[in-house]
C-alpha cells in the first residue's frame, strides 16, 4: 500500500515537472513576448526574462525589436522630364507595437519591403532628374513620409530612407558629360578674358612708367634675358630696341639722357642741303712725301678719296677738277713735275687750255 502511493506521488512529481518544463519560456532581452491563449490575445506583452505559459491552451510569439536594415531592390522609372532611370535605396525601421505587428498584418517585413517599392516609384515619377542626383535630403523625406503612414498601424515606425544609387543610360551619360564640359570651357574662356583685360592695364600702365624712364626698358630687357638663359637653350634670339641704342648714344657722348622726346623731336628731320661753295685760289700742296696719289693729305681727306682711277673726285672745297690739276681749272700746276702732271693713263701731257666747268648746282 505504501509502495503503491510513493508510486503514485513519484508519477504526479514527474507529471508536474514535465507540465512546468512545457510552459517555461525565456524572453530574451531585446524581444518581446505576444501570448495567445486558443486563439485570442491574453494578457499584456511579455516582457524579457523568464515567464510561464499554460501548456497546450497558449502560444507565445516572440517580437523582435532591433532596428531591421531592409534593402530596396532597384526600381526602373520615368522621372518627370520624361528620363529613364533605376534608383536603389535601403529603409531602416523598428516595431513600436508588438501586438499590432502580429495582428494587424500577416508579414510586417514583407508589408514595409513592397510599401517601400511603391514609394520609390511614386518618388521617381514625381520627381526631375537634377533633383534625383542633386536633391536627395527633400526625396529622402518625402518618401519616410510616404512609407511611415501606413507603416504606423502596423505597429512599425520607420527610422530613415535613404537613395543609394541612381543609374543613368549610357546616352544620357554621354550628354550630361558634353554639357558639363561645355559649361567647364564657357567659364575658362570666361576666366582667360578677364586675364586678358587686367592684364593688359597692366601692360599699359607699365608702358607708361617705362616711356618715362628709358632705363626701366634695358632693366626689363636683362631680365627677359636672365629667365631666357634659365633655361639652357642653346641658341638666343633677343630683340633690341631703338630706345636702348639712343639711350647708349646719349651716354656715350656724354650728353644727361632725355626723360621723354617731344613730339617735334620724333618727327623725321629733312635731309640737309648741300651748298656749292664758289671757286677758291688753290692751297699750296704740301711737299712730296705727304702726297697719296696726287691728294693733298694735310686737307684732311680720306686715302679712300684718291684720285686713283682717273675719274673726277672732290676736293676738299667740294669743286669737281679734271684729273692731274690740282690749280685753277685750265691752268696747269707748274709746281708738280712731270711724274706729278702725268695723267694716270701714261700719256704725260696735261690737259691745257681746257675750259673750265661751271660748277653744278
Amino acid at each position: 500500500m505504501v509502495q503503491e502511493l510513493i508510486v503514485a506521488i513519484t508519477a504526479a512529481c514527474t507529471a508536474s515537472a514535465i507540465y512546468v518544463a512545457a510552459g517555461a519560456r525565456i524572453v530574451k532581452q531585446y524581444e518581446r513576448g505576444v501570448v495567445f491563449r486558443l486563439g485570442r490575445l491574453a494578457g499584456e506583452v511579455r516582457s524579457p526574462g523568464f515567464t510561464m505559459i499554460v501548456p497546450f491552451v497558449d502560444r507565445l510569439r516572440k517580437v523582435n525589436m532591433q532596428i531591421v536594415t531592409l534593402p530596396i531592390p532597384a526600381q526602373e522609372g520615368i522621372t518627370r522630364d520624361n528620363v529613364t532611370v533605376r534608383v536603389d535605396a535601403v529603409v531602416y525601421f523598428r516595431v513600436v507595437d508588438a501586438p499590432n505587428a502580429i495582428i494587424q498584418v500577416e508579414d510586417y517585413r514583407f508589408a514595409v519591403s513592397q510599401m517601400a517599392q511603391t514609394s520609390l516609384r511614386s518618388i521617381i515619377g514625381k520627381s526631375d532628374l537634377d533633383d534625383l542626383l542633386s536633391n536627395r535630403e527633400k526625396l529622402n523625406q518625402g518618401l519616410e513620409l510616404m512609407i511611415d503612414s501606413p507603416a504606423i498601424g502596423w505597429g512599425v515606425q520607420i527610422d530613415r530612407v535613404e537613395i543609394k544609387d541612381v543609374s543613368l543610360p549610357e546616352t544620357m551619360k554621354r550628354s550630361m558629360a558634353r554639357q558639363a564640359e561645355a559649361d567647364r570651357e564657357r567659364r575658362a574662356r570666361i576666366i582667360n578674358a578677364d586675364a586678358e583685360l587686367q592684364a593688359s592695364k597692366k601692360l599699359a600702365q607699365a608702358a607708361e612708367v617705362m616711356s618715362e624712364q628709358p632705363a626701366a626698358l634695358q632693366l626689363r630687357l636683362l631680365q627677359t634675358v636672365v629667365a631666357v638663359a634659365a633655361e639652357k637653350n642653346s641658341t638666343l634670339v633677343l630683340p633690341f630696341p631703338v630706345e636702348l641704342l639712343r639711350f647708349l648714344e646719349r651716354a656715350q657722348s656724354g650728353q644727361p639722357p632725355v626723360v621723354a622726346e617731344s613730339r617735334r623731336e620724333r618727327q623725321p628731320k629733312a635731309p640737309p642741303v648741300v651748298e656749292r661753295q664758289p671757286a677758291v685760289e688753290p692751297v699750296e700742296p704740301p711737299a712730296a712725301p705727304d702726297r697719296i696719289n696726287g691728294v693733298p693729305e694735310a686737307l684732311g681727306l680720306p686715302e679712300a678719296f684718291a684720285d686713283t682711277d682717273g675719274f673726277r673726285v672732290p676736293d676738299a672745297f667740294g669743286i669737281l677738277r679734271e684729273p692731274g690739276l690740282p690749280g685753277d681749272p685750265g691752268e696747269p700746276d707748274e709746281s708738280r713735275g712731270p711724274e706729278d702732271s702725268r695723267k694716270p693713263d701714261g700719256s704725260g701731257k696735261a690737259a691745257q687750255g681746257a675750259e673750265p666747268e661751271e660748277p653744278t648746282g
